[in-house]
């Protein structure tokens, strides 16, 4: 197994691809600490799934765009497994779509807090036991080519994160690698929410994949960059669009 021995901590993972990310990390031997804001139902089948497979995992609801919500979640984690070695900042939305002149500072404010301060926190707590390790950042295609309409806010925080990991490279390295990872048009319920279908199936048309992705899809990625198998891999912004955007 890839991460025996390691525990993991993953935000937003009740559902869609953080659970997929709990799910594949856990298979691969982790310890893996899920948080969740409201999906609890999501977050208690996950663990349930990973220790009927023999893994270890627990579940904690909390509010990551607060101190005291991520350094709850990490002093959990450190007392049940003892360490942290894996943090994947998975938690995060677009909340809603505003053009720039329709939007007030207090939505541009909750974007920002949701998405670039929620994942700062999250570094700060973990960085006491995170001694050597990886860090993998959920960031966007949107942070790429600014989104769709009405998503400039959601667009520039995941470019905030984006810019976050190549610094926190330099700043962690080399003991603790850190990469993000951009998704396209993934079938999760962020895009039930807030894509049409029709744009959604205009991607599958346009895509060279002729397909949208999938959270395991993501998952899969992200195990990769959490394990030695990247190892001379970090600060990167790696595409996962299926052909959609090339940088």
């Amino acid at each position: 197994m890839k991460l025996a021995g390691k525990t993991a901590i993953v935000t937003g993972g009740g559902r869609d691809i953080g659970r997929a990310c709990a799910l594949k990390l856990a298979a691969e031997g982790a310890h893996v600490a899920i948080n969740y804001f409201a999906s609890s139902d999501g977050a208690d089948r996950t663990v349930a799934e990973i220790t009927a497979a023999g893994g270890q995992a627990f579940a904690l609801q909390g509010d990551l765009q607060t101190e005291a919500g991520a350094e709850a979640l990490v002093a959990r984690t450190v007392a049940e497994f003892g360490g942290v070695d894996i943090l994947v900042n998975n938690s995060g939305g677009l909340i809603a779509r505003k053009t720039i002149a329709d939007m007030s500072l207090d939505h541009w404010n909750a974007v920002m807090t949701l998405n670039l301060t929620s994942t700062f926190l999250m570094v700060k707590a973990c960085l006491p036991h995170l001694k050597s390790g990886t860090i993998v950042n959920l960031a966007s295609q949107a942070a790429r080519d600014g989104g769709g309409p009405g998503s400039v806010a959601y667009a520039a925080s995941k470019g905030a994160i984006m810019t976050m990991t190549r610094g926190l490279a330099k700043e962690l390295g080399p003991n603790v690698r850190v990469n993000a990872l951009c998704p396209g048009m993934i079938d999760t319920d962020f895009h039930n929410i807030h894509t049409p279908d029709a744009a959604r199936k205009g991607y599958e048309a346009a895509a060279p994949v002729k397909r949208q992705g999938t959270s395991e899809d993501v998952a899969n990625l992200v195990l990769f960059l959490a394990c030695d198998d990247s190892a001379f891999i970090t600060g990167a912004n790696v595409d996962i669009n299926g052909g959609m955007l090339f940088s």
